[in-house]
């Protein structure tokens, strides 16, 4: 369901003058939305190290297939996959040559086919991952265009440089160095905001656009259940390409791209309009077709204000992505400060109707388990699967997969084997090695002797197989388990969400639904934390633990709950007195509270 907010700001003081915001959203329910998605666990494979059928060492197709089960068993919704396009491989993968076939590497359309079709069989949805802003410069778009063919010749960015040979402008690639490249054929210089093997297409040509939407429909009509549109603020450019301001970011090299303000190069107004575009492609295409549920896009853009962010959803008139990434907790660290900001950003600023996603990881980001520590996986996969709205899992979150080991001779990142001096803080390899199935060579990934990337170490104690022993607590029972807990939020009419700092280290989550009320708790430090969560005329019960918690599901707790360093718990009250239960949060509040109450009609 939608929701539409109302905001009252309420400056009521308690306990010894705490602000206390209070937030109310009801919801509008869609005509024309079946809303499977709402409440939907998107899982991204990286296909070319998820897992290898055919023993090259490369992830593929029949690979995934192979594992759909595993996909089942975990209860996802829909599964996302990176490019699987030919591809040159320069950026592996978003580098797409042709963007209507499957790279051999991976398979044919045929097996494509095949695993759609298996994955609707078990209830999962496919995600293509498209790729709007730039193709391959071995597509024959570009080789055209660089011949200066008729029908192409406008397909992407060109410009002359100046007198002496110098680029048109001073913008810099994403990847470093000037974002244009001279062609020797066509005597002119074209725009990359990525690799210079990733040109831009011309979206200010109609005809990239009908191109564009052409893809977008040939793909519904192949069976795919939506697109994950990449890169999206890059779109457009200023027409005039006047040159960027500097930034004045400390230490940064004139060749680096934080060296400039890319106000002339990233989210301008006509990105947007583009975005609500490709979103009418797939509404037009629901309802002519009279599909039985919605195909949807969701989009990633790393932007610079909130405001941009939430742009891509829509606006008062038209509507854009069904979401767009939430990458506030990727850019948060484990402190209960910090994750309660990220949550309080995301959730004090969202516009109307538009529904929240929470992401911990992806193909761009250390692994969430590297990044924040292997001891916080629970709680944050606990995080995703509490908070209302859409949760997003990287492959490998599930079993707290660490970032793997990869020297620079290794590596395949394009931007960051050019340096192998700073390449350890660059790469986005290690965050990509091969899934860890099972404690088998090669991690039951693959049979070859090697693999594209280098297998994890951690392989032997990181891995499916132990993982889901119904014998022991691992991740990957708490990420199952935490996916048959959102079930009580399934239909619910009623959902308060409030935040609260119950120290400086314990964070707590209360949700009060028509279905019950429950509470998220968290201490994100080093110490041992007693907290009062209630009074003597509550009772509470465990429901999900992290794998190290002193606390078994089904225990009852006490007034007063002591938890271990980086414990986290989910309890259900006994009652469900929303009066009261409020009241007594509000008694042993020690820091700010948000309430943010939806009201279902």
């Amino acid at each position: 369901m939608n929701f539409k907010i109302c905001l009252l700001f309420c400056a009521t003081l308690v306990n010894g003058g705490i602000l206390k915001h209070h937030i109310v959203l009801t919801s509008e329910e869609s005509t024309t939305d079946d809303g499977w998605w709402k409440n939907a666990i998107f899982y991204q494979i990286y296909p070319r190290s998820f897992m290898d059928s055919d023993g090259d060492g490369y992830g593929d197709l029949q690979g995934i297939i192979s594992k759909l089960d595993h996909l089942k068993d975990m209860g996802i919704d829909a599964a996302w996959l990176s490019p699987i396009y030919p591809s040159p491989g320069v950026d592996q993968g978003y580098d797409i040559s042709d963007y209507r076939d499957v790279d051999p590497m991976f398979g044919n359309l045929s097996d494509l086919k095949e695993l759609i079709e298996k994955a609707h069989e078990l209830g999962i949805k496919i995600i293509m991952d498209f790729v709007p802003n730039h193709t391959s410069d071995k597509h024959d778009w570009f080789l055209q265009s660089v011949a200066k063919n008729d029908t192409f010749a406008d397909f992407y960015i060109w410009k002359d440089g100046g007198t002496d040979g110098v680029p048109p402008n001073n913008w810099i690639s994403i990847f470093g160095d000037s974002a244009w490249t001279y062609s020797d054929t066509r005597k002119q210089f074209y725009l990359h905001q990525f690799a210079s093997a990733q040109p831009d297409l011309n979206y200010r040509n109609p005809a990239v656009v009908k191109a564009m939407k052409e893809v977008l429909i040939y793909w519904l009509d192949f069976g795919v259940d939506g697109f994950r549109m990449d890169a999206v603020p890059y779109l457009f450019e200023d027409e005039n390409f006047p040159d960027e301001p500097l930034s004045g970011a400390d230490g940064m090299s004139s060749n680096q791209y934080g060296y400039l303000k890319h106000i002339y190069t990233s989210n301008l107004e006509q990105t947007y309009d583009m975005i609500y575009q490709f979103r009418a492609v797939l509404d037009n295409y629901n309802r002519d077709k009279n599909v039985t549920y919605s195909r949807i896009m969701m989009t990633e853009a790393y932007t610079k204000t909130m405001s941009q962010t939430f742009a891509y959803y829509g606006n008062n008139t038209v509507d854009g992505a069904h979401f767009t990434f939430n990458f506030n907790l990727i850019t948060s660290d484990s402190s209960a400060d910090n994750i309660i900001n990220a949550v309080n950003k995301w959730l004090s600023n969202i516009p109307q109707k538009y529904v929240s996603n929470w992401v911990l990881g992806n193909h761009d980001q250390h692994r969430v388990a590297s990044r924040l520590g292997i001891h916080n996986v629970d709680a944050l996969n606990m995080l995703t699967a509490f908070l209302p709205g859409i949760q997003v899992t990287y492959m490998g979150e599930e079993i707290g997969m660490e970032d793997g080991a990869v020297t620079c001779g290794q590596g395949h990142d394009p931007q960051a084997i050019k340096n192998c001096s700073t390449f350890n803080e660059t790469s986005r390899d290690f965050e990509r090695t091969p899934y860890q199935w099972d404690s088998s060579f090669n991690a039951g990934f693959s049979k070859n002797s090697t693999t594209w990337l280098p297998v994890s170490e951690k392989y032997k104690t990181t891995n499916l197989l132990d993982g889901n022993s119904a014998k022991i607590r691992s991740h990957y029972n708490v990420y199952k388990s935490m996916v048959q807990f959102r079930q009580h939020f399934k239909g619910i009419t009623h959902d308060e969400v409030a935040l609260l700092k119950l120290s400086d280290d314990v964070m707590m989550i209360n949700r009060t639904t028509n279905k019950g009320e429950f509470v998220y708790l968290f201490n994100s430090g080093n110490g041992i934390e007693t907290v009062n969560v209630h009074n003597s005329s509550f009772n509470f019960v465990v429901l999900v633990t992290d794998v190290n918690s002193q606390f078994s599901m089904g225990d009852n707790l006490p007034q007063s709950v002591t938890l271990m360093p980086h414990e986290c718990i989910i309890l259900k009250a006994q009652s469900t007195s929303t009066s009261s239960a409020m009241k007594a949060f509000s008694s042993t509040l020690m820091g700010t509270v948000l309430f943010i109450v939806f009201m279902f009609k």
